[in-house]
């Protein structure tokens, strides 16, 4: 069973800076911390970068609000999901600007019949993490999205699509630049990770055909 959330209008507000993880042990108020929910932060054409893209599409916080990083991953799953089947990895380059690293703490209280022998109060009030989340500012630029012009529309229904996985106001940004042109070493570079995608797909397809073929044997068999 999954864990139940607890409500973000708690943890929404701006109004203190929640506790920070360090690097340096000794220097961390909070010696450990939950692992990342957020597994990437760059994605589609990484290799060839964003150079080669002339359209540069921001989604900007419109609010001064703590983002959870459940919700920056549920805009990542969404917004990769209809890139990749629409353009594939080669045709587009995905950023996510917000990174989450400050801490979100509960106390727990229990509550009903027999609380007051289950619950400290606010004995041991520091509370325990339940999570990370992102501290972002009016203006704050929340993803980069690289593509080609003609790609503009697509990429404007992605990120509004995205923003409905936020809590907060969002708008979107659009700039055309001059697009650079790849260098040799990259465009090789982008051959052979397309070769190899290309080798593992028709690994797996094969493997799949073999199981299927096994199993239509063995119900033939059964019969």
């Amino acid at each position: 069973m999954a864990t139940k959330l607890r409500k973000w209008c708690a943890y929404r507000k701006v109004e203190r800076p929640y506790t920070r993880w360090s690097k340096s042990r000794k220097k961390a108020f909070v010696k450990s911390r939950p692992g990342k929910k957020v597994i990437k932060f760059d994605m589609g054409d990484i290799k060839g970068g964003h150079d080669q893209f002339p359209l540069h599409l921001t989604l900007i916080t419109k609010d001064t609000a703590q983002m959870r990083t459940n919700s920056i991953e549920a805009c990542r799953i969404t917004g990769l999901k209809r890139l990749e089947g629409a353009l594939g990895r080669s045709g587009f380059y995905l950023r996510i600007r917000a990174v989450p690293h400050q801490m979100v703490r509960e106390n727990p209280l229990a509550a009903g019949a027999g609380a007051d022998r289950l619950s400290t109060g606010m004995k041991h009030s520091f509370g325990k993490i339940i999570g990370t989340s992102c501290q972002v500012h009016k203006g704050k630029i929340i993803f980069d999205l690289f593509m080609k012009k003609e790609d503009e529309m697509l990429g404007r229904d992605t990120l509004k699509r995205m923003s409905k996985k936020l809590t907060i106001r969002t708008h979107i940004l659009a700039e055309f630049r001059e697009a650079i042109a790849l260098t040799d070493a990259q465009i090789a570079s982008k051959a052979r990770r397309d070769a190899r995608i290309d080798k593992t797909a028709a690994e797996t397809e094969a493997k799949s055909a073999e199981i299927d073929a096994k199993k239509a044997e063995e119900a033939k068999a059964a019969e």
